[in-house]
């Protein structure tokens, strides 16, 4: 008796799934979107004259807590530049089959320059492309921005980069939310945007400007 009372049981679940809306996905054709703030792959995102935001400092690699990222710093001169300030990464790495997507690399940022995208399609036949350099991290170039290296064009030091990044923050507003596809992607434009807080420190920059 218990065994037929456990066979009806059975197929009570699967009839009450019949009925239910099919949730199968026709993926790769029509891939799921993800979350506004999925966690993908990063991003090393450029000031709006194209010079890069990464300063090498590797504080990123130090919270990594899965080892996956390595960063070489190089110095910047007036002749080779790549960022505003003194340092630059000359080498960065991420190993996608170490990276976790915890996005503590991205809160140890100082500078914004990391980021996290959509994409999710990271899969490779061989563990070694799963190590991705600087190159295929970087954002492509925007219209109005240069190839580094070249000059600081939006100020004489990279205070002024950082202080203009609050109205003008380049390709990080939105990073978050760019489509992806596989190796490759595309930044969305977001007229208007500011990073939080910016409305307050340009309050406080203008009240010490009325001061001085």
């Amino acid at each position: 008796m218990g065994a037929i009372t456990g066979t009806f049981k059975g197929f009570g679940v699967t009839f009450s799934h019949m009925f239910r809306k099919v949730v199968t996905t026709d993926y790769p054709f029509k891939p799921p979107v993800s979350a506004p703030r999925y966690h993908g792959r990063h991003i090393l995102n450029r000031h709006p004259d194209g010079l890069e935001k990464c300063i090498g400092c590797e504080l990123c690699a130090w919270a990594c807590p899965a080892d996956a990222i390595f960063v070489e710093g190089g110095d910047n001169t007036d002749e080779q530049r790549f960022s505003p300030g003194e340092r630059y990464a000359s080498v960065y790495q991420i190993n996608y089959a170490r990276c976790i997507f915890c996005g503590l690399c991205i809160e140890a940022c100082p500078t914004r320059s990391l980021t996290m995208s959509n994409e999710y399609e990271l899969a490779r036949d061989n563990r070694q492309d799963l190590i991705f350099t600087k190159e295929q991290l970087l954002a492509p170039l925007l219209e109005g921005m240069e190839q580094p290296p070249h000059p600081m064009r939006l100020g004489d030091s990279e205070k002024d980069y950082y202080v203009g990044a609050l109205t003008n923050p380049g390709t990080s507003a939105g990073a978050e939310q760019s489509p992806m596809g596989p190796g490759r992607y595309q930044v969305e434009e977001h007229p208007g945007v500011t990073f939080p807080g910016a409305e307050q420190a340009a309050q406080r920059a203008a009240g010490k400007g009325a001061g001085a």
